[in-house]
């Protein structure tokens, strides 16, 4: 049989996969499990082929598993990439690079705060209202490796920094955190859009200059905690 490269999912026991179309897979002989981790190590495993890489699927999030691959392969391309690591050039290139990503990260969360403060569009009176605000969004979603809507690339910035308000305030604002909610199909998106059309309506109220009693304001609040 020819092996060909493939992405896979669990199978039912740890020695096989399964095929996205229901196909169960035993792992070829000679084969071995390179975890998930070292990503250069695992660039260059695929690079050499064939690998069958396993992802696993928990709600909306796909996770990865490793790569299943040749064990000779495995080890030749870990030893040279260890030896290539153990350089002088290889070290200053990666200070190079962790400055370079570091740069780039500075600038997105500045980027991203001007976002968050352009979606806020605070009346002039509370404008240092909106600065704190988007301070504190900006600290919670841009973290490489958050996870949150701020890091994904698929959607204008635009658009990052408005869920990401909404989401802030969901937590921050809201009694979401400790509602019981049913479990039925639908009803945590159905509680979500409602705790959103508040924290719009109040986000409106700032907009347009209403007066606004901080004793009584959530948003104030959790700001000030």
């Amino acid at each position: 049989m020819t092996i060909e490269t493939l992405v896979v999912a669990p199978g039912p026991n740890e020695t096989t996969v399964r095929t996205p179309d229901g196909r169960i897979l035993k792992i070829p002989d000679g084969w071995e499990l390179l975890p998930p981790g070292d990503a250069g190590l695992t660039r260059r495993v695929k690079a050499a082929g064939p690998t069958w890489t396993v992802q696993e699927k928990k709600g909306r999030r796909t996770f990865s598993k490793g790569i299943w691959a040749s064990k000779d392969s495995i080890q030749s391309i870990r030893i040279d990439l260890e030896q290539e690591r153990s350089t002088e050039s290889y070290a200053k290139r990666k200070v190079a690079d962790a400055k370079r990503r570091e740069k780039k990260q500075e600038e997105y969360v500045e980027d991203f705060c001007a976002a968050v403060v352009d979606f806020l569009n605070f009346d002039q009176r509370y404008a240092t209202l909106a600065e704190k605000l988007a301070k504190a969004v900006t600290i919670h979603a841009t973290p490489v490796g958050s996870g949150t809507v701020a890091r994904t690339e698929r959607i204008p910035v635009e658009k990052r920094a408005e869920a990401a308000v909404i989401a802030w305030m969901r937590h921050q604002t809201t009694a979401y955190d400790n509602l019981k909610i049913p479990r039925e199909k639908g009803k945590r998106r159905e509680v979500r859009r409602m705790l959103a059309e508040e924290s719009r309506q109040l986000l409106n109220d700032y907009r347009r200059g209403f007066n606004v009693d901080a004793n009584h304001c959530a948003l104030q609040k959790a700001l000030h905690e």
